[in-house]
Formats: structure tokens, sequence, C-alpha cells
């Protein structure tokens, strides 16, 4: 959501809920301060970060910080600020930067080691970056296909299942997608085809897919909530594009937004188009105030804040033992086989693949 799932990106768009309270949450508070003097802690993330005013309040009072959101875009967007500004950040944490953006963030720098309090207690299969600790694993979350059920029903369609589906000419013009030079869920969707046609073989699944008619649009917002037509904003701003790449949680969203709540969610997923996002939080490696935002990232990965989460950015916990809402299980259970890439491939072609990907599908 992104992950993230997360890019994630769900529920304050919906309902305009959530985000707004969240960045007027300490927003009187000032960024400035060396050595930890400051008690402002000032967190920079995408556009969806969403968590209860309940939950960043007893933060708060616990341990004498404001929180101050600053939100920098889609998740792509917000990294790439995040390395402009890092010899003097906007902030001291920043939480958002997935595993297929990692990479780009360690590279150049973005973060100060910080072994989190409470890392014992998050899945080993989340820590990608090892022993440095530069970054804490905070959620995860599966990139998936979406489609409008109404749709798909109406027209006597049975709806993709694959990678391959998509291609197929029963599906032309119907799928909307994120531009994966722009958008976490875009570059995640294009992982994945990555993850199951292989290096050689990509390219020509994106020429067919191209070929059958597919939207690319900047940003997942644009996709989910004005181009899709499943979803309660799509529906709102006449959507016609019935397939758009989400996330395997924006299902239960639909339901747990919508008033009256329906029986099912009307969305579902493509279960074999998912590829596995994981978020993480760092410490910017210029932060004004470090002793802040260690508070912080400890808060991030604590039983309160992972328990919040799903039902805020729609993305599932990493920590051990934090209970899942049951709208997830419901509505949203995470992929079963997702498609996965290992750190340091995406490090060695993510660059290569976007300007491939960029020159075949938007040229």
């Amino acid at each position: 959501m992104s992950v993230s799932i997360i890019g994630r990106q769900f529920a304050v768009v919906v309902v305009g809920l959530g985000m707004v309270t969240l960045s007027a949450c300490g927003s009187s508070g000032t960024v400035g301060g060396s050595g930890g003097d400051s008690k402002t802690v000032t967190l920079v993330s995408h556009d969806s970060w969403a968590a209860s005013k309940s939950v960043i309040s007893a933060f708060e009072k616990e341990s004498g910080y404001r929180v101050r959101v600053l939100k920098d875009g889609d998740a792509g967007q917000a990294v790439n600020k995040a390395i402009l500004t890092k010899d003097n950040p906007q902030g001291d944490v920043f939480f958002g930067v997935d595993n297929t953006l990692l990479s780009r963030a360690l590279d150049n720098g973005l973060f100060q080691p910080y072994r989190a309090k409470g890392l014992d207690r998050v899945g080993t299969q989340y820590q990608l970056d090892g022993d440095k600790h530069r970054v804490t694993p905070v959620d995860f979350g599966d990139i998936c296909v979406n489609y409008d059920k109404k749709y798909f029903a109406d027209h006597r369609l049975t709806p993709p299942a694959s990678f391959d589906d998509l291609t197929k000419p029963a599906y032309r013009n119907l799928l909307v997608t994120e531009n994966a030079a722009t958008s976490s869920p875009g570059l995640g969707f294009l992982l994945g085809t990555a993850a199951r046609y292989g290096d050689q073989g990509w390219p020509a699944y994106w020429k067919k897919l191209k070929a059958n008619g597919v939207k690319v649009v900047n940003g997942w917002e644009q996709a989910y909530n004005q181009e899709f037509s499943g979803s309660a904003g799509g529906r709102k701003a006449g959507g016609d594009r019935p397939l758009v790449v989400s996330y395997a949680s924006s299902p239960p969203a639909e339901v747990v937004y919508a008033q009256p709540r329906p029986k099912t969610a009307p969305t579902g997923v493509a279960t074999g188009t998912c590829f596995r996002q994981i978020e993480f939080a760092g410490l910017l490696s210029n932060a004004h105030n470090t002793k802040g935002g260690k508070a912080f990232i400890d808060f991030l990965i604590g039983t309160r804040f992972q328990q919040d989460m799903p039902l805020n950015m729609f993305v599932y916990p990493v920590v051990q033992g934090a209970a899942v809402p049951a709208e997830f299980t419901a509505y949203g259970p995470a992929a079963k086989n997702p498609e996965t890439m290992a750190p340091a491939e995406v490090a060695a072609h993510r660059d290569q693949w976007v300007k491939a990907w960029t020159s075949l599908v938007l040229k």
C-alpha cells in the first residue's frame, strides 16, 4: 500500500476524512532546533498517510512531541523530493518508501541508521536492509488489478484472473494503470510483470497490453478515484474503466466507507496479478529533531499504531500479533502467491526498466 497498500492510498481519498485531520495535527508547531531540542517531530510522507487522531494524540501525550505531517504527492514523487532536499530536509522522519524505491533512497544516503525499539517483533521477511537499520518496516500490501463487479456482471463477462488475461481481446480498453515513472503502484505493477515474464519477456507483454488499450495516468488517485468505474469516487466522476491497478485491500475499503455498508464488496481482485509491496519509515540523514524522530519510528511499529493502521491506510501490519480487522479477512485477504523481487534485482534493473517502459508505453 503503499504497500504503498500503500502507496496505502485509499480511504481518505474516497471519503475525505482522516488526512485533513492529520495534516492539521500539531500544525502549529515549527521545525527547527538541533540536538533533539525541538518539541515538534515532522513526518514527511505520501498523500495517503492517515492515522486516527486519538492514536496520534496518545503519542503526543506520552512522548511530549507534537506531530506535524507534510504530504508530498504520490510515493514516487515524495521519495524523489526527499532526495533532492536531503541536505536541508523538510522533516525528521520519512514514511512511505517501499521496496520498489528502497535502493534509490539508500543509494542517495537519504536515511541515517536507527534500530527501532520493538524491531524484534517485526517479521524478518520484511527487514530488507539487513543489520544496517537505515529503514524500519511498517506495513505490507499487495498491488493488484481490481475489477468492477457490476460491469462484468452486466456484460456477462468473466473478470480477468491473471496477467495473461489482461492482454485478451475481451478486456480491450478496460484497464487503467499508473505511470511507472511517477507512481508507486504503477512501478509495482511493472515489477510484477518483470517478475512474471523475466527481463527479456516483460517488454513483449507490455506491447500486447498497449495494443489492447491500456490507459496510463500519473498516479493512483486519478486512476482509482476518477477513471475506475468500480470505486465510489470513480462512479461519481463518471469513470469508465472497469479494471484498475490498485491494492488487494481496496475492496474492504469500499465496504467500510460506504453508507449504508453493502453485504459484499462492489469490487474484486484479480489474484494472479499481485506484487508484494513493503513500506518503510526512516530517520532522515539531516533531521533537525533526531530524538523525536526516533521516538516516532518506535511508535510506528508499536501495537497501537499497527492495529490502527489497517482501516486508515488499508495495509497489513508487520508486527507479529497485531490484530487484523475482520473486514480484511472477509473482503481483502492478502494474496497467497504474489510476485516478489529481491531488492538487489530491483536496484539492478529498476531505472533501466522504467526508461524502457516509458519509451515503449508512453511514446
